[in-house]
């Protein structure tokens, strides 16, 4: 167990577990017409973590969609988890994907782009964009749980029953204007992980 402040940053800083001024400005900036790509650019950012933890795996993954009657979607994959700790006060810590900003695309000019030709933006964006948004990862023989609205926590992360096996559900729902499904060509567009949809 280690204090957070000492835990190393790759993808996420650790000392925080909320920055609001992100979330907001993620709001602001992808609320305005044609940025946020709609639902289906949501989707590709969930999509591009899946596939991320697939190479560095060296080995293919497996993603499963599935579009609900209530204009939610949920993205389950079978990767390694989010990375999930214990401090030195015996407190479960996840790494803040969702409510904080991925450092590596901090600037959208030098980000990546995903498959509709938007940048990368971070788990995040689908956050602050989702009036509801539940994120449960398994990892090693443990598994947790936690809801947000528009990226803030609703309570605090809850231990779940494990699966068997480790791997990331996110399930959200938006009403951003814009495309709402994956194309076919979409699905193609992720080398390394192979997504099914229903």
């Amino acid at each position: 167990m280690t204090r957070r402040p000492t835990w190393r940053t790759t993808t996420h800083k650790w000392a925080w577990e909320v920055d609001p001024g992100h979330l907001a400005s993620m709001r602001d900036v992808l609320l305005a017409p044609g940025v946020a790509g709609g639902r289906r650019h949501l989707m590709m950012e969930v999509l591009a973590y899946a596939r991320d933890e697939a190479i560095a795996a060296a080995q293919p993954g497996h993603v499963l969609v599935t579009y609900h009657d209530d204009g939610s979607v949920t993205i389950d994959d079978d990767g390694r988890g989010t990375d999930t700790r214990v401090d030195d006060d015996g407190r479960v810590i996840r790494k803040p994907v969702m409510a904080t900003a991925d450092v590596r695309f901090t600037d959208p000019r030098r980000s990546p782009r995903l498959p509709d030709g938007l940048p990368r933006r971070g788990m995040s964006s689908v956050a602050a964009l989702s009036d509801i948004l539940t994120h449960e990862n398994h990892r090693g023989m443990e598994a947790w749980t936690q809801t947000y609205h528009y990226g803030i926590p609703a309570a605090e992360l809850m231990s779940v029953t494990p699966r068997g096996h480790s791997g990331t559900v996110v399930t959200f729902h938006t009403e951003i204007d814009g495309p709402q499904r994956l194309t076919p060509e979409d699905l193609r567009a992720f080398t390394g992980i192979h997504i099914e949809v229903q």
